[in-house]
């Protein structure tokens, strides 16, 4: 069976961005995800907060195309009424953002949110890995 992973933001951009030391394990998550060899889902709410990170390097249109590229190679989870006041409810988490992904990364059936700020998903009900890590497996 194929893994489910939700692939957080700050990975993405590590891809989409060449950002070193992190680049090249975040190429693998993707082209992992393009190859089928794992399911990949992004949260829908990633999308609005990099096409916003990225208006520093790239044009409106570049970064229309680089996301709907995303779009195309991954399931996307959305944000609805039910995941929004889950999240606001929790508060074992301190970033709501994070929380927001976990609760895509439950809807999803996720067995993993790959992630480079692992700390940060202390309290998440789906275990979160380091982008190396989870290669490793």
């Amino acid at each position: 069976m194929v893994n489910r992973i939700l692939v957080d933001t700050n990975v993405l951009l590590d891809y989409l961005l060449t950002r070193e030391p992190f680049y090249e394990d975040a190429e693998k998550i993707v082209l992992a995800c393009v190859e089928g060899k794992v399911k990949g889902c992004i949260a829908a709410h990633s999308v609005s907060n990099m096409f916003f990170i990225l208006r520093k390097d790239y044009s409106a249109e570049e970064r229309r195309e680089a996301l709907l590229d995303l779009c195309r190679i991954f399931d996307v989870e959305g944000i609805d009424k039910a995941k929004l006041l889950s999240g606001l409810r929790n508060e074992c988490f301190p970033d709501f953002e994070d929380c927001l992904q976990m609760e895509c990364a439950k809807a999803y059936k996720a067995e993993y949110i790959v992630t480079r700020n692992i700390d940060d998903y202390k309290a998440s009900e789906i275990k979160a890995i380091l982008p190396k890590n989870y290669l490793e497996l």
